[in-house]
């Protein structure tokens, strides 16, 4: 799990999710979520595309788009990743990471 870096959201942290197994796993949930849709947002802004035209060029409704760039959303489908990923001319690439937050090299 990967812990905040500024110093007030590591005290945060630390003070209220830390040693918390639950409070953990949500944290972690929440910020795979947003870095999602951080990702989506900003591939989508990289292309140069308005959320309705990379909606037309997948097959969805501007609000599906709005959905997936939105932090609080939950409901990301790998399905929906990799035709996003496609139309904008990339691939989805999924890396397990240890839970203390650095990628392994295998």
């Amino acid at each position: 799990m990967e812990k905040p870096q500024s110093k007030s959201a590591k005290y945060l942290y630390e003070r209220y999710i830390e040693g918390d197994p639950e409070l953990e796993a949500l944290y972690e949930e929440e910020r795979t979520n947003a870095e999602i849709a951080m990702r989506v947002y900003g591939l989508r802004k990289e292309a140069g595309l308005t959320q309705k035209e990379l909606a037309d060029r997948i097959g969805t409704d501007q609000a599906v788009i709005s959905r997936l760039e939105d932090v609080d959303y939950e409901g990301h489908s790998l399905t929906m990743l990799r035709r996003i990923a496609t139309a904008l001319g990339k691939r989805v690439q999924i890396t397990f990471v240890p839970l203390g937050g650095k990628a392994s090299s295998s």
